[in-house]
């Protein structure tokens, strides 16, 4: 009896032990936080949600509600003004609109990328995803190195030199909605737009037939899951712990194991040819492994790398064609107004003033964020150093100031002779760490929407929407599923 009253006696002991411990912790996160509020709090920005998660509840409600999150930091920056302050639990990010401060931060290597975010971009629920690769590289050297390797395959020079593969991939979309075309049948654009991007990627960079426009692969659905997963893992802090969420995060886990072990066999396979001296294609991935065995060392790190940046290219290289067709569907007249003033019709497309016109109103990645190491004034407001700077353009591209009509659909804002966007336009980043694939990507653009307007017209079904889905980078939300026939001026 004595025995189990001691132990009873221990055991409420050790029990409010516990408790003062927690409440001591409680009350230092509290006051953590507090501390946090009166270092930032001067600076404008909307009420918090609630004192611990700050501003979080309203975004993950947006993404509950299929919402775009740029939206919300778009009506907050004509609220409170070029300058605004977003917490999300102890973290503090200065949502910046400011052009000069756009300019000096994002084009100096000074400012290096948000430590949280590429922790968040790392990995995906514990298995390596983005990992060390050009877009998440925090240290500046290491990035640097990376990019030295990278820049010679992915020059206008070199690309251009790929353009019958280009061509090749886009003729395989023309047969198949030539077929489409015949049969007189509905099809989802933004489906096959993906598979010939991922082909177009597979085959110029990596020299593998995809072929996704006849045959079936797990390849795009684990894209797909990973880019739904990455958002969900850099949203919400606390989904990974919600068990209701375990099958899914079992799927996206899966979903990156599968883009890893597949880049891993492909460049395995390259290299082994090129060591044999056996005929390789002439494409990027040739090209990377040239320019890595030109350097003084190469570490079993660099080789993860490497594969980091394989992944990182398919997720990246999606969106761009289907916003062009989404774009074209809901600006058809003014397309149409337009083109009876200047070009043709083919001519107004393939040009680079419509891709950008396009990029401004629907940037393919919405927003980009730097680290504040020290304290600086932005629009004579006062910010502390230790935060982070976040930056939209899809927020900057649909501000009244910066340009007349921003809903208004007209690629003259980008004529060679009109004035150039003063640091409000950067869909693809700016300065040192700039999208190394914008050149890439336009190229396929063009050569893609060149044929493809040239010889087909498109009618969306009825119950289309032009509504964006923000899955890390935008698309239509309604799979822009048309209808297709031959242009009756086909030649």
């Amino acid at each position: 009896m004595a025995v189990f009253q001691l132990l009873l006696s221990w055991t409420s002991q050790a029990f409010i032990f516990l408790f003062f411990l927690t409440f001591i912790a409680f009350l230092g996160c509290c006051l953590y936080l507090k501390y946090i509020h009166m270092k930032y709090d001067h600076i404008p920005g909307p009420p918090r949600d609630s004192f611990f998660f700050g501003h979080t509840p309203t975004i993950l409600r947006m993404m509950k509600n299929g919402e775009v999150a740029h939206d919300k930091f778009l009506e907050w920056a004509e609220i409170y003004g070029s300058v605004f302050r977003l917490n999300f639990l102890h973290y503090v990010s200065i949502a910046v609109s400011c052009p000069e401060a756009t300019k000096e931060i994002l084009m100096s290597p000074k400012y290096t990328k948000d430590k949280f975010f590429c922790k968040k971009l790392f990995s995906l629920f514990g298995q390596r995803f983005l990992g060390n690769g050009l877009v998440t590289a925090h240290n500046h050297e290491k990035w640097y190195k990376q990019r030295r390797i990278m820049n010679p395959a992915f020059s206008s020079l070199y690309l251009r030199g790929l353009m019958g593969t280009f061509n090749e991939r886009a003729e395989n979309l023309m047969s198949k909605l030539a077929d489409i075309a015949d049969s007189k049948t509905e099809t989802s654009m933004l489906h096959l737009f993906s598979c010939v991007t991922l082909d177009v990627i597979a085959k110029v960079a990596f020299g593998v037939d995809l072929d996704l426009l006849k045959t079936s692969t797990p390849f795009p659905k684990a894209i797909e899951t990973c880019l739904k997963g990455l958002l969900y893992n850099v949203r919400d802090s606390f989904f990974q712990f919600n068990p209701k969420n375990r099958p899914f995060i079992k799927e996206v886990r899966e979903a990156c194991h599968l883009l890893r072990t597949t880049g891993a066999q492909w460049i395995h396979e390259r290299k082994t040819a090129m060591e044999n001296g056996d005929d390789v294609p002439k494409d990027i991935l040739t090209q990377i492994i040239k320019s890595a065995g030109q350097e003084d060392s190469m570490t079993k790190e660099d080789e993860e790398i490497m594969l980091d940046n394989f992944v990182t290219f398919f997720i990246a290289g999606k969106s761009l064609l289907c916003l062009c067709l989404d774009t074209r569907m809901k600006y058809g007249s003014a397309f149409q107004d337009y083109c009876s003033l200047t070009y043709t019709f083919i001519h107004l497309f393939t040009s680079l003033q419509v891709l950008k016109e396009t990029l401004r109103i629907y940037p393919t990645v919405p927003g980009v964020t730097r680290e504040l190491p020290e304290d600086m004034v932005i629009s004579g407001i006062h910010i502390p150093g230790g935060c982070v700077c976040a930056f939209s353009s899809y927020a900057t591209g649909r501000m009244e100031k910066f340009f007349k009509d921003p809903l208004t659909f007209d690629p003259d804002r980008f004529h060679p002779d009109a004035p150039k966007p003063y640091y409000c336009y950067y869909p693809f980043s700016l300065g040192p760490r700039s999208c190394l694939g914008q050149n890439f990507a336009q190229m396929e653009a063009k050569v893609v929407m060149a044929k493809l307007l040239q010889r087909f017209d498109f009618t969306l079904v009825p119950g289309q929407t032009f509504d964006i889905l923000d899955t890390g980078t935008l698309r239509p939300k309604s799979g822009v599923v048309c209808t297709v026939s031959h242009r009756n001026d086909k030649k």
